[in-house]
C-alpha cells in the first residue's frame, strides 16, 4: 500500500470549496478559551463542509498565529462571524430556520447514536467551554441536547474530539446516506 501525495488528493480550492454544497450545519463556539481548539474546529468544519462556524464570548477571531497553527488556512475557506452574545447568536440562527442543538451531558439529553437528523432540515451545533460547557444562558433557549456516549472514567471528550465524532455523525447520516 502506498499513501497519497497531496496532489493526488484532487481538494478544492477555496474558491470551489465556497461555491460546492455545504452540509447543513453551523458551528457555535460558547466560550472556548484554547486558539488551538479553535483553529482545529475550523479545520475539522473545513473537512466536513459545514456551512457556518459562530464564535461567541470569549471565543478568539482570526487572524491570529495560534488560531492558524490547527487551523492551516481553513480560516479562509469556513464561513464564520463573531457574536459577543451567545444568546443573540442563537436568535438570529432560530430566526434563520436552524434547529439549536447543544452537545452536552444534560438532564433528558439524547444519545447521538439515537438523534436522526432531518434531511432537509438545518441544525445549529453548540460547542462549549473546556472546563465549564455551554453556557447556561444557551442552554436555556436550546431546542434539544444530544450527548456523547462514553464509556471510561473521564467525565468528557476534548472539545475538538466532540466536534469530530458530532461532525462526522451527522455528515454520514446527511451526506453519505443520502
Amino acid at each position: 500500500m502506498r499513501k497519497l501525495k497531496l496532489n493526488e488528493l484532487n481538494r478544492a480550492t477555496v474558491s470551489e470549496f465556497k461555491a460546492q454544497d455545504k452540509l447543513p450545519v453551523a458551528v457555535v463556539l460558547d466560550s472556548v478559551r484554547s486558539m488551538h481548539n479553535i483553529g482545529s474546529i475550523f479545520r475539522t468544519s473545513d473537512g466536513f463542509a459545514v456551512e457556518q462556524l459562530i464564535l461567541c464570548g470569549i471565543t478568539a477571531q482570526p487572524p491570529h498565529r495560534e488560531i492558524e497553527k490547527t487551523a492551516l488556512g481553513a480560516t479562509a475557506s469556513i464561513n464564520w462571524s463573531y457574536h459577543e452574545d451567545v444568546v443573540e447568536a442563537i436568535k438570529k440562527l432560530r430566526a434563520d430556520g436552524y434547529q439549536i442543538i447543544a452537545i452536552e451531558q444534560a438532564e433528558n439529553s439524547v444519545m447521538l447514536n439515537e438523534f436522526t437528523p432531518e434531511k432537509n432540515a438545518k441544525y445549529a451545533l453548540i460547542f462549549g467551554n473546556e472546563v465549564n460547557g455551554v453556557s447556561d444562558e444557551a442552554m436555556q433557549i436550546i431546542d434539544t441536547c444530544i450527548e456523547i456516549p462514553q464509556f471510561g472514567t473521564k467525565h468528557s471528550f476534548n472539545i475538538v474530539v466532540s466536534a469530530g465524532i458530532v461532525l462526522w455523525d451527522f455528515f454520514a447520516k446527511l451526506a453519505i446516506s443520502s
